[in-house]
């Protein structure tokens, strides 16, 4: 068991350590009140789009549905790691239980694959849109917007019990120190005895399909979208028809800008890579409502 500190080469783990960002006490509270900040502004913003989207019938189209989603994905995204952070700064601990752990994995990928694919459901709206205008109401009818999302639901979650179901089966080295603030999948994977093959072999491959594929989808919608904008003859007329997707092209833009340089890093567990991390889970989360509201004169009257 871990309590016996033995040497050994296998245990059965019954609880990991979260390093976190510092190992100062006197950074401890400065984290927790930064930490807390983003956490209530990220929930209460997400909040406010879900609430004016089900409360305005004019809100009531496929962009705005899809929009709601995305806030609903962002709300349990961040709630997945944050306030087990919270927790274990203001106790003063760094440990999560193992079961704790293999569930954060489970709903972290699940709530990150969610947003993976609706960045990609809105990319195809907006292309729609602007690309096909007359048949935009026929295209996105709600029966085909209610399966985009039921099929991203199922894809996530299935991927994400495949995985930790796989977790499962691992033992695990006496060593269980976690250099990351949350159980990330790559740096408990590298904490294991046994084979990890498996595990690796299907996280590359996923990586690839639900990274690639998605961004690739976002890549083809935009470069469409480019097109069609550059064949209005007037600039006004330009302006007007890139600003409905401007919003949606910058939070692609910091989710995969941050994402890819979590897993193009060489040391995902350095400060660096954690700073991308939370680029990706935490801030980009909080400023989603923000994006989608400055410049949005529906939301904001909503």
């Amino acid at each position: 068991c871990v309590g016996n500190m033995e040497p050994r080469n296998q245990t059965s783990v019954s609880e990991f350590l979260l390093l976190g960002f510092s190992q100062d006490s006197e950074n401890q509270p400065i984290l927790f009140g930064l930490f807390l900040s983003m956490y209530l502004v990220t929930v209460f913003g997400n909040l406010l789009i879900i609430l004016a989207v089900s409360s305005d019938s004019h809100l009531h189209t496929p962009m705005y549905f899809f929009l709601s989603n995305l806030s609903f994905a962002d709300i349990c995204f961040i709630s997945t790691t944050i306030p087990k952070m919270l927790v274990n700064i203001q106790t003063q601990s760094k440990s999560i239980t193992y079961a704790g752990c293999i569930a954060q994995m489970y709903f972290f990928m699940v709530f990150g694959g969610m947003d993976t694919f609706l960045l990609t459901v809105m990319a195809y709206d907006r292309f729609v849109a602007i690309c096909h205008p007359l048949h935009y109401t026929v295209i996105m009818n709600p029966w085909l917007c209610g399966l985009l999302v039921l099929v991203s639901w199922f894809i996530s979650l299935s991927y994400s019990l495949i995985q930790c179901l796989l977790m499962l089966r691992l033992s695990f080295c006496t060593n269980r120190v976690i250099p990351h603030f949350y159980c990330e999948l790559t740096q408990a994977l590298m904490l294991a005895c046994s084979d990890t093959l498996v595990n690796h072999i299907l996280q590359y491959i996923v990586t690839g399909l639900l990274g690639i594929v998605p961004f690739s989808g976002i890549l083809f919608s935009y470069s469409r979208i480019a097109s069609s904008i550059l064949r209005i003859p007037s600039a006004n007329g330009k302006y007007k028809t890139f600003s409905t997707c401007a919003s949606h092209l910058s939070v692609v833009s910091l989710f995969y800008g941050t994402g890819l340089g979590v897993y193009l890093s060489s040391d995902a567990s350095s400060w660096r890579g954690m700073i991308a991390s939370l680029m990706y889970t935490v801030v980009t989360p909080m400023l989603n409502p923000f994006i989608y509201s400055l410049r949005n004169r529906d939301i904001k009257r909503a």
